[in-house]
């Protein structure tokens, strides 16, 4: 994890801020984060204690963007056999959303 952050936030400067599950909350992640990146932010969004259904802050956001990729045929099972050729798929899932968010008429 702590590779795979420190070359996204490489290639992205501009975030400054992570929002992780409890399963990043360990000490090896957290110092490994640290080294690799100084700059970043990390918030643990905790489930709730209780059983039941509560939303969680941003992580609606990550769920309801899945839920509009999924919309896509090609993005609903994973058919990709190449990595590249699924991101491909998944770029042109987000380009056909994009557009039809900006080609919306306003009423």
């Amino acid at each position: 994890g702590v590779l795979l952050m420190g070359s996204l936030f490489g290639l992205y400067p501009f975030l400054l801020k992570l929002y992780a599950d409890g399963g990043y909350q360990g000490a090896n992640f957290q110092a490994g984060l640290r080294t690799t990146c100084r700059q970043i932010n990390l918030e643990i969004v905790k489930r709730s204690e209780l059983h039941k259904f509560v939303v969680l802050p941003k992580r609606w956001i990550v769920e309801r963007t899945i839920a509009w990729l999924n919309r896509c045929r090609r993005l609903a099972k994973d058919w990709e056999c190449l990595n590249r050729r699924a991101l491909a798929f998944l770029r042109w899932a987000s380009v056909r959303r994009m557009l039809r968010r900006l080609c919306q008429k306003t009423t």
